[in-house]
């Protein structure tokens, strides 16, 4: 079994700033990528930065200069510092983790249940 359980979500305004958190607990061989998606009403998920397990990170360009992803490995946690926030921000983000259980089985994509985020005045 594998939980990815994120937290810090919540209400703030434009130009203030936020940080997510994701850990991962149970049966977890090695993780790998880890990732932040996200998904705004009416709009497909789209993904806002992903860190590899050597610490490589992929940014969307709408978020490059303001979002800063990093991790725990020791903690088996994701992090995403939001600074600068606008409304367009606001979504449902979403933790996912690219998760080996164990020694002989294969790597699969796991999601968190998702974060509320809303920027507003």
């Amino acid at each position: 079994q594998v939980q990815l359980v994120e937290s810090g979500g919540g209400l703030v305004q434009p130009g203030g700033s936020l940080r997510v958190s994701c850990a991962a607990s149970g049966s977890l061989f090695s993780i790998y990528t880890m990732g932040w998606y996200r998904q705004a009403p009416g709009m497909q998920r789209e993904l806002v930065a992903s860190i590899t397990a050597g610490g490589s990170t992929n940014y969307a360009d709408s978020v490059k200069g303001r979002f800063t992803i990093s991790r725990d490995n020791a903690q088996n946690t994701v992090y995403l510092q939001m600074n600068s926030l606008n409304p367009e921000d606001t979504a449902v983000y979403y933790c996912n983790a690219a998760i080996r259980r164990t020694f002989g089985s294969g790597t699969r994509d796991y999601w968190g249940q998702g974060t509320q985020v809303t920027v507003s005045s």
